[in-house]
């Protein structure tokens, strides 16, 4: 298995690329196109039915398949999981599969990688691509030999026929077979799942190699000729503006270029604007900015402060109601009927990103074209801000998609992208815009901040006779909604709001807060607090009525149903409850519950479906004088057809990973307008000795593959602090933590 991680990104010009090559001979070549995302059908036919081919397999006369993609690699493998599904349905060896980063252009591409949409949206037509090259091989071979194509079948990039001697290599085929035409996808047939030997299989990343030995390129390492380097000073309140500035020091600095005022754009970019400082080196521009005098036009986000913040939300809860996002039954009623109810506050703060590789973009823009560099989820939204800022029709303008380090949904913005735009247009010449670590703290787009209120009513028999769930927050959709949507919480549940747990009478409220900070998606979006709150209620209501936590929500979650999913259309996978179950069964089996621990120590449960995959976590903690240790996390996974088993692993630790990060560590609050956080000395990250073992167990399954990257982080909170209950329970007073991040003295 080979890929080139170092090398420029090839640029494939489709009509060149279907000819045949003078250089490389004969390439077969099959068309099939990616959704955006396969849960969102309307998103498809939204695209122009202008050259629906998203991609292209191309085999060689030297036998080498490689697999042009236009998806994003940010660490979370599908420059292997996605070359694998092609090399099963073309029956390959492994060793003759690398893959090629596509060309930005969205007439042809679908390039958004995010939602933990990869590998599912790619599944069934990278199947169908693979399996029409094989049976246009096989028809070439058969054709040769003069024999039917039922008597040939395809193995390792051969096509044999009776004895393994009498055999052509895929190469010796290629040119007779790209005659051919291609083959109805749809109809294609394709390989029995008895039959996969690579899918399934735990394999090796193919960019290990490249990111060990330092040669993967990522954003950061772009060196186009005569590169010159650049920072932004920016208002560091929320939407303010350079009033004015002296950059006579900031010149003085030796290698410093240039200094000037870029302005702010739109809702496209969403940037502040600032003051750019131009030199021949990174340090140089830094500390040609450290010199730099400038005032600021604060404005009014100036008196905004996360002690303000939390007020409105206690305002919010306290005044009825709250926008009604779901109402079945009479939860109103139930509750006020009810003697058994319990009442619970949640509350969840602002939370950074912190990607390791920090904001950059490498431009270069001329009178008639430009090129860029960039690690973006979004190379098409990357290319139409280039466009914008170049005055250039967005074909004008080539973007490299680089390896990035971490994406977590930060780098599906284009805000940096915007000021390198900006920047280069003012020079012509290449420029790398590069942010520090505190521009990328103090500059983010964060998780929304949210504070909610539950309300249980039990009947005698302990079932679940009223849920009623408010929340208010800053909204996602209150920054990044279409006109007139501003205001609609519906999105701020995600999944919270499709509830398992059977009950008669369901209300599920919101109120916008609002707030200047900027925010948009964060790993697992709206679902990581949805899940620490539906889960951490339960685990209320179980003890309200004295029953085990596992027991309760098996009992709640009832026969085998399925539930569609709240808020989404018709085609949106619905929520099966048997899934669900299972994957909740298996985490309990596998971590021992019941099972008697020492005295302070617990273990909690909790269990959630988002991006379409079921995910269930046990944690065992010990709680001692208002220290907290994790002991022992055990996470399982229904995702569907698990595609590398590998790489799911290694995505359900990194999710874990991050959402004890958000759990234990610091939030990100407001003081007058600005963040306060700066880096990891007051942002502080899990450090390796503090990592538990993390067991992970994946459920065989023969449903399509589905989501990963995320579904594992709303499971974490909840859990851990429902340990933290169970292992507190002897004391007078227990434990519920209903605010994070976990405090020392929430502890004591």
């Amino acid at each position: 298995m080979a890929t080139n991680l170092s090398a420029e990104p090839q640029i494939l010009d489709r009509r060149a690329f279907l000819k045949t090559s003078a250089a490389g001979g004969a390439a077969l070549l099959i068309g099939f196109h990616l959704p955006a995302r396969a849960s969102d059908p309307a998103q498809e036919q939204e695209k122009p039915p202008v050259n629906p081919l998203n991609a292209w397999v191309r085999i060689t006369p030297d036998n080498h398949v490689t697999l042009i993609l236009a998806k994003s690699e940010m660490g979370q493998g599908i420059m292997t999981a996605l070359p694998m599904i092609l090399a099963e349905e073309l029956c390959l060896d492994w060793k003759q599969v690398s893959i090629e980063q596509a060309p930005t252009n969205p007439k042809i591409y679908d390039h958004g990688t995010g939602g933990s949409g990869s590998v599912g949206g790619s599944w069934l037509p990278l199947r169908q691509a693979g399996a029409a090259a094989r049976e246009m091989l096989i028809a070439a071979a058969a054709k040769k030999w003069e024999v039917g194509t039922d008597t040939c079948r395809a193995q390792n990039g051969y096509v044999l026929h009776g004895h393994p001697e009498r055999s052509y290599t895929y190469g010796e085929l290629v040119a007779d077979a790209a005659l051919l035409p291609i083959p109805n996808l749809k109809e294609v047939p394709l390989k029995n799942s008895r039959d996969f030997t690579i899918i399934g299989h735990a394999t090796h990343r193919v960019d290990t190699a490249a990111k060990a030995t330092g040669t993967a390129i990522y954003g950061i390492d772009a060196r186009p000729a005569g590169l010159l380097y650049a920072v932004i000073a920016r208002c560091p309140v929320f939407y303010g503006k350079v009033a004015s500035f002296d950059a006579t020091k900031a010149k003085a600095v030796p290698g410093v270029r240039d200094v000037f005022q870029i302005e702010t754009s739109g809702r496209g970019a969403s940037t502040t604007g600032g003051v750019a400082v131009i030199a021949d080196n990174s340090w140089a521009a830094t500390q040609g900015r450290k010199a730099l005098e400038v005032k600021w036009d604060e404005g009014p986000a100036a008196n905004e402060s996360s002690v303000e913040l939390r007020k409105q939300f206690v305002a919010n809860a306290a005044a009825k109601p709250g926008q009604v996002i779901r109402n079945e039954g009479d939860a109103d009623a139930a509750l006020a009927a009810a003697t058994n109810k319990v009442e619970a506050f949640y509350e969840l703060p602002f939370a950074a990103h912190v990607c390791m590789e920090p904001m950059n973009c490498t431009i270069h823009i001329q009178s008639d074209s430009a090129e860029a560099w960039v690690p973006t989820q979004a190379p098409q939204w990357a290319q139409a801000v280039i466009a914008e800022a170049a005055k250039l029709p967005p074909e004008k303008v080539i973007v490299h998609t680089t390896q990035m380090g971490g994406g977590f949904g930060r780098r599906y913005q284009a805000d940096f992208v915007m000021e390198a735009a900006q920047v280069a247009k003012s020079l012509g010449k290449s420029v790398m815009v590069v942010w520090t670590r505190e521009d990328d703290m103090k500059h983010d787009f964060y998780r929304p901040a949210s504070y909610h209120k539950c309300q249980g009513a039990m009947d005698d028999a302990g079932n679940l006779a009223a849920w009623k769930h408010f929340q208010t927050s800053t909204s996602i959709a209150a920054k990044w909604g279409a006109k007139g949507e501003e205001n609609n919480g519906q999105g701020e549940f995600g999944t919270g709001a499709t509830v398992p747990y059977l009950s008669p009478n369901l209300r599920i409220e919101y109120t916008l807060a609002h707030s200047s900070a900027p925010r948009a998606w964060w790993r697992s979006v709206e679902h990581s607090s949805s899940g620490f709150v539906v889960e951490s209620f339960v685990d209320e209501l179980a003890a309200a009525v004295g029953e085990d936590a596992l027991k309760f929500r098996l009992k709640l979650l009832g026969d085998p149903r399925k539930l569609p999913q709240f808020g989404e259309g018709p085609d949106a996978p619905p929520l099966d409850t048997a899934r669900l179950r299972a994957v909740l069964q298996l985490a309990a089996d596998k971590s021992g519950w019941g099972a008697p621990l020492p005295d302070r120590e617990g273990r909690g449960i909790a269990c959630f479906f988002s991006f379409d995959t079921y995910t269930a976590a046990v944690a065992e903690v010990a709680v001692k004088s208002r220290e907290l240790k994790v002991k022992r996390l055990v996470c399982t996974v229904d995702c569907g057809r698990v595609v590398n088993p590998n790489g799911v692993r290694a995505q359900v630790e990194s999710a874990a990973i991050y959402a004890l990060t958000a759990t234990l560590k610091d939030a990100i609050t407001v003081e007058g307008g600005r963040i306060v956080q700066s880096n990891f000395n007051d942002y502080h990250m899990l450090r390796m000795n503090e990592a538990p073992p993390i067991e992970v167990h994946l459920v065989a399954s023969e449903e399509k593959p589905t989501g990963i990257g995320e579904p594992t982080v709303p499971v974490i909170a909840p859990a851990l602090c429902n340990a933290i209950f169970n292992a507190t329970r002897t004391r007078k007073q227990d434990i519920r933590i209903r605010r994070l991040p976990i405090r020392p003295e929430d502890l004591a």
